[in-house]
């Protein structure tokens, strides 16, 4: 199963550098090896599902750990593989 994920930590902090919580959260799902696409109000991340999973658990543990005070996330099983990118889901 291929999952599509979107999180958000927060607090934000406006404009300039991303806070240490996101640089964290995204140096995790790196490591994962999962296709990301960070942004300032979300990241989304594609892959195999215990692997898309995994990170986001990771992710949530590492930012909290970093300074997050909420992690938001949702999560969907895409048909075709295509990640965050690419297009073509069913909807």
């Amino acid at each position: 199963m291929q999952l599509e994920a979107e999180f958000t930590t927060e607090p934000f902090e406006g404009e300039g550098d991303p806070p240490p919580h996101a640089v964290a959260a995204l140096e995790v799902v790196r490591a994962a090896g999962v296709e990301c696409d960070f942004g300032p109000l979300g990241t989304r991340i594609a892959g195999d599902g215990p692997v898309v999973l995994k990170a986001l658990q990771d992710v949530t543990a590492t930012a909290l750990d970093r300074g997050a005070t909420r992690v938001t996330m949702q999560v969907e099983v895409v048909a075709d593989g295509s990640g965050p990118t690419g297009g073509g889901r069913d909807e």
